[in-house]
């Protein structure tokens, strides 16, 4: 199994004609009907997508699934915080087989007793612990998905009520203490009990105004730019439970290969076109086993959300996804890759750190009913989509669009 760095790399580079992707038009070895944009690391066949990945040779794919749990189980050291994550979950998985043992006989997926009781007793467990059959038993397990649905799903904060509340100074930077709201009524409660450790800080030094960061005036497209960067920030954070810091590199290099702004792909001018583009990247073929199209309606939601939190939490939120960025940057350096990808990486995370930036400092300076009534337009756009691609007409109504936007004045972007 490949990074998923790797693979979002290859799908983009794949998608734009160039000379880089060159050795990219070789057709298909397993269904021999589209080209291939994608090597498996094991054996070299060339494919095409997720399917034929996962069709072009079980024996394969199941051996290397399994070496590469080995290897991140040898090399990761858990923290006491990790480690009570997993026996929390072990533990619940124990409750449910011994429920099911009620109504059938043992599941194939249960532990032994011995492992059992280490569990219990909060004994250290690893890997090598486990008898032969358990061990199989869990990679089958990893492999499946079954462990996954052992996690707790994850609320995103701007879901949460002490999100309606987040109020930063005059000057963007975070307060040190939330003034209390003397109306909040039976809310109040909830907001006390609520962690408002999870919402992200604001900036810690004042913004700067845009015209102290340009002469030249800001583009009247930055609305639909922002609307790709929230749903960017959605996409990456529901896809790693909230736990960006888990991985931050590839959670950056998730961030430039679904944007088409901070990626530099392509800046939309509508909020139609913010919102194909990124239907688009959801349902496309690298990201489709996420959830496709109902994922995707399900970000978009999440931006009409976030902009009726107002101004605030939107920096909060880009002063959040700059920190990412920033936290890739960091780790580029230490990654092994070709000295080229590395090269290019940097330029793109670079690009993306300054233009998140600038966005901040410009949703900062914009009037509270602005983000309303983007809000309202979004909702519009919304449906409409929803039903062009379950009709699957989206693809012909964007070329169309295309076609008719030629020869108009080019807006340059700051």
């Amino acid at each position: 199994m490949s990074k998923m760095s790797d693979t979002m790399l290859t799908s983009e580079a794949s998608s734009t004609p160039s000379e880089f992707n060159s050795s990219s038009r070789i057709i298909c070895r397993v269904c021999e009907k589209q080209f291939s944009q994608y090597t498996c690391p094991r054996c070299n066949t060339r494919y095409c997508s997720l399917r034929c990945y996962k069709s072009h040779s079980l024996r394969c794919t199941e051996s290397f699934m399994r070496e590469n749990v080995m290897e991140e189980l040898q090399q990761t050291q858990p923290n006491e915080e990790s480690k009570s994550k997993m026996m929390d979950i072990l533990r619940r998985f124990h409750e449910e087989e011994k429920t099911d043992c009620f109504d059938e006989e043992e599941s194939d997926s249960s532990f032994s007793e011995e492992t059992i009781q280490k569990i219990l007793s909060g004994a250290q467990l690893s890997f090598n612990d486990l008898s032969l059959e358990e061990r199989k038993r869990f990679q089958r397990a990893v492999a499946s998905g079954e462990l996954s649905k052992l996690i707790e799903p994850w609320e995103p904060w701007w879901l949460k009520p002490s999100a309606k509340y987040i109020s930063l100074g005059s000057d963007g930077t975070q307060l040190i203490q939330p003034i209390a709201n003397q109306e909040l009524g039976e809310l109040e409660n909830d907001v006390a009990t609520d962690s408002l450790h999870d919402i992200p800080s604001g900036p810690e030094t004042s913004l700067p105004t845009v015209s102290q960061l340009t002469a030249v005036e800001p583009s009247p497209l930055l609305e639909m730019h922002l609307i790709d960067i929230i749903y960017t920030y959605c996409f990456t954070l529901r896809l790693y439970n909230g736990d960006w810091r888990a991985d931050p590199l590839e959670s950056a290099t998730l961030v430039v290969n679904v944007s088409s702004v901070l990626g530099q792909y392509e800046l939309p001018e509508t909020v139609l076109e913010a919102l194909s583009h990124c239907l688009e990247k959801t349902c496309s073929s690298a990201y489709k086993h996420i959830g496709g199209l109902q994922y995707g309606l399900r970000l978009i939601d999440d931006v009409i959300h976030l902009l009726h939190l107002g101004g605030d939490a939107l920096v909060c939120l880009l002063c959040d996804l700059q920190k990412l960025i920033q936290s890739g940057e960091r780790e580029v350096k230490s990654e092994k890759m070709l000295r080229s990808e590395r090269v290019e990486l940097k330029r793109k995370l670079k690009f993306a750190e300054r233009k998140i930036y600038f966005v901040m400092c410009w949703v900062h300076e914009q009037p509270s009913d602005a983000w309303s009534s983007l809000a309202a337009a979004i909702l519009n756009v919304e449906k409409s989509l929803a039903m062009e691609y379950a009709d699957g007409k989206r693809s012909s109504n964007r070329t169309r669009e295309k076609t008719e936007r030629v020869g108009k004045p080019f807006i340059e972007e700051v």
